[in-house]
């Protein structure tokens, strides 16, 4: 895990709903537990500045930084794709994109990879396809057409040419066997901060496949998919192991060891 990535789960998880702000010292502390060392931390919150995730601000604790406008929304979309919110129906009509040209190979590879993050695929070059229009689309000052199309065929076929449906599916029993061994290596004795680094493993984890998994509707997913029992897992576990976890992040941004 890399202090990047640790910190947009730090704040993701635990201090959106906090305030979304953080001293320095403390984000140096949380992230301790993780084998990330300040300089790295220092590093990756530069970093997040200069790409407009984090702002500067003073703290009663001293310098920090807060999630900006553009990082609470990335938050939010994230948030409620890794507990998957919501019960959407599909109702068989497909968000389509059609891209205009995009000379700048840095900004092409920019899109591709965050139209992947929001769930869409490509079905050529220029026109990507996913079950539903995501709301984060207007952030991405996206050069293309957008409208919903009815497709004719079985939409099956169509997931199963767009998505890698058998390299998902062997990722998340992957996945949950490494899991269950990462919970399994807790003493029911854990002091507070071994349960937030699990627990911090186990969803930064599982926050990877927002770069593989659309959440395709159950409709158009084959029975018995894996997914679904590796969600129930990581459900069942980040929930328990959250209050312990919360005290830890709680006790460091006040200052106390």
């Amino acid at each position: 895990m890399n202090a990047r990535a640790a910190l947009f789960d730090l704040y993701g998880d635990h201090l959106r709903t906090r305030g979304g702000s953080a001293s320095v010292a403390a984000l140096v502390r949380l992230m301790a537990p993780l084998d990330i060392a300040a300089p790295a931390v220092r590093t990756a919150i530069s970093r997040m500045v200069r790409q407009g995730w984090l702002a500067p601000v003073r703290l009663s604790q001293g310098p920090g930084y807060s999630a900006t406008p553009k990082c609470e929304r990335r938050l939010d979309e994230t948030a409620a794709r890794v507990y998957r919110m919501g019960t959407a129906v599909w109702r068989g009509r497909w968000h389509m994109l059609v891209l205009e040209p995009v000379r700048d190979r840095a900004r092409r590879e920019r899109l591709r990879a965050d139209l992947t993050f929001l769930g869409y695929a490509p079905l050529t070059e220029t026109t990507w396809i996913g079950p539903w229009s995501s709301p984060e689309l207007d952030t991405l000052d996206l050069p293309a057409h957008r409208f919903d199309a009815t497709l004719e065929g079985d939409p099956r076929d169509l997931v199963a040419q767009a998505w890698d449906l058998d390299g998902l599916a062997a990722a998340y029993e992957d996945w949950l066997a490494g899991a269950v061994d990462l919970v399994g290596t807790l003493p029911g004795d854990a002091p507070d901060h071994l349960v937030f680094a699990v627990r911090s493993k186990l969803v930064h984890g599982w926050r990877n496949f927002l770069f593989r998994d659309p959440c395709l509707p159950a409709a158009l997913l084959p029975p018995g998919w894996p997914g679904e029992k590796a969600r129930v897992y990581f459900d069942q576990e980040a929930a328990r192991l959250l209050p312990r976890a919360a005290a830890f992040v709680d006790r460091n941004l006040d200052g106390r060891p």
